[in-house]
């Protein structure tokens, strides 16, 4: 038997997507750019970091080597190792979308062929017969927003008439996403994920993906902060994942952080919430610690994306991804004979990029665990590689997407 660990660095894209012109993203680049202006000093910020960027042990394991599989040139100011020790490469997304669930369900033997909903990017966002009969059923006197926005920005424009008239904020992005945002002391957090429950039922005809819960704390604008109490309501994938099928050999899927949100907790065994990068790596090591023989941990790292990708961020996206390397060592130690560890990302958000939104970027993918030998696997062409290859290595019945690079 073996054990394996996937951890996602959300967002953290390596650019050259095939098709990244068709979403407006031609060029976008998520480590390219940010190894760029960290090289030229852009990524300095007092009291956080300085230099170029610094990345030893990814680039010990080949992601290096990945950014020139990926786009034909090596990331500026970092060095090239003069040896590798993991297995790498990265893949390109075929599912229509560049979402969360998307490039999750893709990662999980499950590409997305079909197309999403989405509300509309000019105007109001939100059909009013919608707004109509949720405003009814959960019992508010209406809703603030109904338009494309940042979160962060929305909040802090309408957060205090939102505590003023009890009306929650209702916005989107160019993702198919309703999110909602309340805040937990004056509008009540239970009541918020009540609203977001009758969304999701009332959007399921719209083919929406997810409706967020966006709870905050706070009184003015200068003071509004958004919580660790974030719920994700997806629709369930279209057809068994990777996940079903680990759970139907009776063995363990033990989510992290959003996980259990973005499958809809199918396939799930256990969901394990954390707060931000730090903690959802130590509760990603106490799993490894209690992990059986067959069990898959499954961690999403969600700061890259939701602190610093999409708010344009590049000092503290640099930061967190050393912080988030120089932990590797600690994962290191605790493999035992037969573990595999993957690193990868589900979609790209460029922190240099225009708009707020993701970028339809390839992904690395970093594999590595004792006894496994270093070599370049070129570029895959879908994600349901990486979902193949832990089906491979756990003994368990094969999907009919992906191909294992094992």
């Amino acid at each position: 038997m073996a054990r394996a660990f996937l951890f996602v660095l959300d967002s953290f894209g390596v650019g050259g997507g095939p098709d990244a012109a068709q979403y407006g993203d031609e060029g976008s680049d998520t480590l390219g750019h940010i190894a760029e202006f960290c090289a030229a000093g852009a990524g300095d910020r007092a009291g956080l970091r300085s230099g170029p960027l610094s990345l030893p042990n990814m680039s010990a394991l080949g992601l290096m080597q990945i950014a020139k599989t990926a786009t034909g040139r090596f990331p500026a100011g970092m060095p090239v190792p003069d040896k590798v020790y993991g297995i790498h490469g990265c893949a390109s997304e075929i599912s229509r979308g560049k979402d969360t669930p998307s490039g999750h369900w893709e990662i999980a033997g499950t590409p997305v062929t079909f197309d999403w909903g989405y509300f509309p990017t000019e105007g109001e966002a939100f059909p009013p017969q919608f707004i109509e009969a949720l405003c009814s059923a959960a019992e508010v006197p209406g809703i603030l927003g109904n338009c494309h926005a940042s979160g962060t920005e929305i909040i802090a424009r309408l957060g205090e008439e939102h505590i003023r008239t009890g009306k929650p904020i209702c916005y989107t992005s160019s993702d198919s996403v309703f999110q909602v945002a309340a805040n937990e002391t004056h509008f009540g957090l239970d009541r918020l994920l009540g609203f977001c429950r009758i969304a999701r039922a009332l959007l399921d005809s719209h083919n929406i993906g997810r409706v967020i819960a966006r709870p905050f704390v706070g009184e003015t604008s200068s003071t509004f902060e958004r919580t660790g109490n974030r719920r994700d309501f997806s629709v369930p994938p279209p057809e068994p994942t990777l996940l079903d099928r680990i759970v139907k050999a009776e063995r363990n899927v033990h989510a992290i952080g959003k996980i259990g949100d973005i499958f809809a907790h199918q396939g799930i065994s256990r969901v394990i919430k954390a707060n931000g990068n730090d903690a959802l790596m130590d509760a990603s090591l106490a799993a490894m610690e209690e992990a059986k023989d067959g069990d898959l941990v499954f961690t999403n790292f969600v700061d890259f994306d939701m602190v610093y990708g999409h708010r344009r961020d590049v000092p503290g996206y640099a930061a967190a991804l050393e912080a988030f390397d120089a932990r590797l060592p600690d994962v290191h130690r605790k493999l035992a004979p037969g573990d595999l560890v993957i690193l990868t990302a589900d979609h790209g958000c460029d922190p240099t990029w225009r708009g707020t939104d993701h970028t339809r970027e390839r992904v690395p993918i970093i594999a590595y665990g004792p006894g496994l030998k270093s070599r370049n696997i070129g570029v895959r062409s879908t994600y349901a590689d990486i979902g193949a290859t832990v089906a491979r290595h756990l003994g368990i019945a094969a999907g009919p997407h992906g191909r294992s690079f094992l």
